[in-house]
């Protein structure tokens, strides 16, 4: 029985995430089907014209490679751009001035073999966002660190407020301490050296003296005073938490204490994936205490209010 390609490719396209402008094709017709075998024939692929699991995979790692060939062009009407991350091959918008992939020019990433390779795999889900500090001086150290210990992570943001996506959310980063959540999460390693003896080397650098946190409570414990985030950094990560939650899903949840407070230790639901919102890594093991100080409450609802307040701007 003769295949229907066109219903072929639109099934594989629901299934696996790409869309037929990844050929230069609009629809899922007979125009796609061409572009399709034109491509195929160029790399010595069977040109049959239907986008299976070899002809996807393939393209989905060329366009890895120089992601950001393939920005969308479009504008934000409030601030005269839009940055994107990406998640699957897919630009999700960001409302954020200073966004760099890893295939930029000054861009960071992960070695291959330091995460779960899900390259041309059905579409992950991810359902949780974590939270780090990087105990660093700068992403880019961060990164290298990472790089060198084998691990992973999705997102290093700077001191200076700029996002760095180091790994597609495809991925699946190696962060949070446990199976279930290093599968089911996104995460981000903000800078911040934590030891307060570091001060001088922020002031030398331009950055400025970083705030000090005195009320970090984690696991039962109150925290000696440590460096905190700087304000655009705390801005930049709502930000990122507002992409992700518009175009993934993540719902704006945090753990919480069957009071309705905050959870500030270990949560059931981190612990065996089952929880979906925004964490951090504390929430996952008890060896861990970042980002013990961050107000999540307060934080995810100034994300919310901000969903509500570009609602009223519509």
């Amino acid at each position: 029985m003769a295949i229907d390609k066109n219903f072929y490719n639109e099934s594989s396209s629901s299934k696996l995430g790409w869309a037929p402008e990844w050929f230069g094709a609009k629809h899922f017709d007979e125009d796609l089907v061409t572009k399709v075998k034109a491509w195929q024939r160029a790399r010595k692929i069977t040109a049959d014209g239907l986008v299976g699991p070899m002809t996807y995979r393939r393209i989905w790692t060329e366009r890895q490679a120089e992601i950001s060939n393939y920005k969308p062009s479009i504008r934000n009407t409030l601030r005269n751009e839009t940055n994107f991350i990406v998640h699957n091959g897919r630009f999700l918008p960001i409302d954020w001035p200073k966004v760099v992939l890893w295939d930029d020019p000054d861009g960071l990433s992960i070695k291959p073999g330091n995460y779960y390779d899900n390259s041309g795999e059905p579409e992950r889900i991810p359902t949780m966002f974590v939270n780090h500090w990087d105990v660093c001086l700068s992403a880019e150290t961060c990164a290298n660190v990472l790089n060198r210990r084998g691990i992973s992570v999705h997102f290093c943001l700077d001191n200076d407020g700029t996002i760095y996506q180091l790994l597609d959310t495809q991925h699946g980063a190696w962060h949070c301490s446990k199976y279930h959540g290093n599968k089911k999460s996104i995460g981000i390693e903000i800078s911040n050296a934590y030891y307060t003896k570091y001060q001088d080397w922020y002031v030398r650098n331009g950055f400025g003296e970083r705030p000090i946190m005195s009320n970090g409570v984690v696991h039962g414990k109150t925290l000696k005073p440590f460096t905190w985030f700087y304000p655009v950094q705390i801005e930049a990560l709502k930000a990122l938490w507002k992409a992700v939650h518009m175009g993934l899903g993540i719902p704006l949840e945090y753990p919480k204490n069957s009071d309705g407070t905050a959870c500030t230790t270990t949560y059931k639901g981190c612990e065996d994936g089952s929880f979906e919102g925004f964490c951090n890594h504390y929430n996952f093991v008890k060896t861990k205490i970042d980002c013990a100080g961050m107000d999540m409450p307060k934080l995810v609802g100034e994300v919310s209010q901000g969903l509500f307040c570009s609602d009223d701007r519509s």
